[in-house]
């Protein structure tokens, strides 16, 4: 990147750290410097744009729809406000835009008009943040926020909700393992993030396989 691009992203970096000061954990600045970090070294693999990619990791959240009452617009709106004061090229905020108003899962039903690189390898960070150990912390996390219960037996998963529902749910921390969080590995589009979420991956189904056990009351 340029000398003129860094310190776009410099200053990105200071305005995303002031809109999440006081954002809940699972979605606070630490969050996006982990996207960040993964984006970056995906790009470098796929020879995607790293200006665009580092811009669209770094915007990715800076408004997220469930922390505004499911407007998915303001997103957009305050990263392309931010673009153009610091005066970044219409088409590089196009591209921004297009990973900010795309990347969420949202029910999985949810498609981009069109896929580029840069949205392939954002939204494989943002997707690897979200299984592992740390997406186990921030699953918990959010859920806590949320003051919903860590499990109930009797409230079973809902693999078949529409995008409403999605946005809308207040199960069980434990019911998003099945909801969102084992189906993510099915879902990366860059050879290195399935390699990645492979691990991740199998760090969720030992984990459910321990919490239940201790949730029956198991010794062993």
């Amino acid at each position: 990147m340029t000398a003129a691009q860094e310190k776009i992203i410099q200053n990105t970096i200071s305005f995303v750290q002031e809109e999440l000061a006081d954002a809940e954990g699972g979605h606070d600045w630490f969050h996006v410097e982990r996207v960040y970090k993964l984006s970056k070294a995906l790009a470098v693999l796929e020879k995607a744009d790293l200006f665009v990619v580092a811009l669209g990791a770094l915007l990715h959240d800076v408004a997220d729809a469930k922390f505004h009452d499911g407007d998915e617009s303001i997103g957009p709106k305050k990263a392309r406000q931010f673009l153009e004061a610091e005066g970044v090229e219409e088409t590089v905020i196009q591209a921004v835009i297009h990973i900010v108003k795309f990347i969420s899962y949202k029910g999985g039903h949810t498609k981009a008009p069109y896929r580029t690189p840069e949205l392939d390898v954002v939204q494989d960070a943002d997707r690897l943040d979200a299984i592992g150990a740390i997406g186990i912390a921030r699953c918990f996390n959010y859920g806590g926020f949320k003051n919903r219960p860590l499990y109930d037996p009797d409230i079973k998963p809902n693999l078949k909700m529409d995008k409403e529902t999605y946005q809308k749910g207040n199960a069980p921390s434990l019911n998003h393992f099945y909801e969102k969080l084992l189906l993510l590995k099915d879902l990366m589009h860059t050879e290195a993030a399935k390699k990645a979420a492979e691990a991740r991956h199998r760090f969720l189904e030992n984990y459910l396989e321990q919490f239940l056990k201790e949730w029956d009351g198991q010794l062993h």
